[in-house]
């Protein structure tokens, strides 16, 4: 079986987390690094994982991408810029366990990949990769008339044979509007050849009742392949006309300690197979199986056993 390269267009960000004025641990996190990094961890040397993203020059950049490189992650489409940073995060933790994010990213570095000077240079290089996945974030985070370039760039590189990944990952805040939100959905869902969504995700964008409806909508727009997460309930597999519906349970978990990074984790579980043509079962068993283990530990990346999937890629 001949390697796949995919490349993965996101923001990844400093970590901040600990007592304020107190302790703090640094860390990065990110939906699509989370992604990649699990990818790396299954799939090992089967897949070449790429990161797309700008990052600063800056010590603390490059200590990321460094860190990032320490997980196999390929960095090469990495690009940097002297005048900007990463973006930040701090995660506050009550004394229920409740977390709440502050976040400084409106001037982050990811924010102007399509206005970097080596961007052309980069969509070139992705015209040579299998697939190309990103997020909802990936493209909220862009200025409106930038995030419409990239999805043009998205556009003409499914001409060229390279399959198109998305996977909603709602944060409302971070879109200009609802309208920009729906339309720059809506054209994702024409492009891409998988959705792995989850349900609550397109609740609050469409205002869905029930996956019936998720399903017909993410359909009609034209999605060939979907996968709705359901969180402990697992996933349903639907493809092209939609009128069979395949259901993928999750294994049940007795200690769930943190949900951070269980969509971007299963993601990583369903592409691993999907990317090297395993059967639609296998991806979506590996995908519950690896997001079972990371709740279970506290943090967005986390050690997971490979030994548990029945399926070896």
């Amino acid at each position: 079986m001949s390697k796949k390269k995919i490349a993965i267009i996101g923001e990844c960000m400093v970590e901040l987390s600990g007592a304020i004025f107190g302790e703090m641990q640094q860390n990065f996190g990110g939906d699509t690094m989370n992604t990649a990094i699990y990818m790396k961890k299954l799939a090992s040397e089967r897949i070449d994982v790429n990161y797309v993203t700008v990052m600063g020059e800056d010590a603390l950049s490059q200590a990321m991408i460094a860190r990032w490189q320490d997980y196999q992650v390929n960095c090469d489409t990495v690009l940097t810029d002297s005048n900007k940073h990463a973006g930040l995060y701090m995660i506050q933790t009550d004394a229920l366990g409740e977390r709440t994010f502050q976040y400084w990213r409106n001037d982050s570095a990811a924010k102007y990949l399509v206005r970097h000077a080596k961007f052309a240079d980069i969509v070139s290089q992705l015209k040579a990769v299998d697939a190309v996945y990103l997020s909802g974030i990936s493209l909220a985070i862009l200025p409106i008339d930038d995030c419409n370039i990239l999805l043009n760039v998205l556009a003409d590189l499914k001409v060229h044979g390279v399959k198109i990944i998305y996977d909603s990952n709602h944060r409302p805040t971070l879109w200009a509007s609802q309208s920009h939100c729906q339309q720059s959905n809506n054209r994702m869902y024409q492009l891409a050849d998988l959705a792995l969504v989850t349900f609550e995700d397109e609740a609050q964008i469409w205002g869905f009742n029930n996956l019936t409806e998720c399903r017909e909508h993410l359909h009609q727009q034209g999605v060939r392949q979907l996968v709705i997460k359901t969180g402990e309930k697992g996933c349903q597999y639907s493809e092209n006309s939609h009128s069979i519906v395949n259901q993928y349970d999750a294994r049940l978990v007795d200690n769930v300690v943190d949900t951070t990074a269980a969509g971007d984790s299963f993601n990583a579980g369903f592409l691993s197979y999907w990317l090297l043509d395993h059967d639609i079962a296998s991806c979506a068993e590996a995908g519950n199986l690896v997001a079972g283990q990371v709740i279970q530990q506290r943090g967005a990346i986390v050690p997971i056993d490979n030994s548990i999937l029945n399926s070896t890629l």
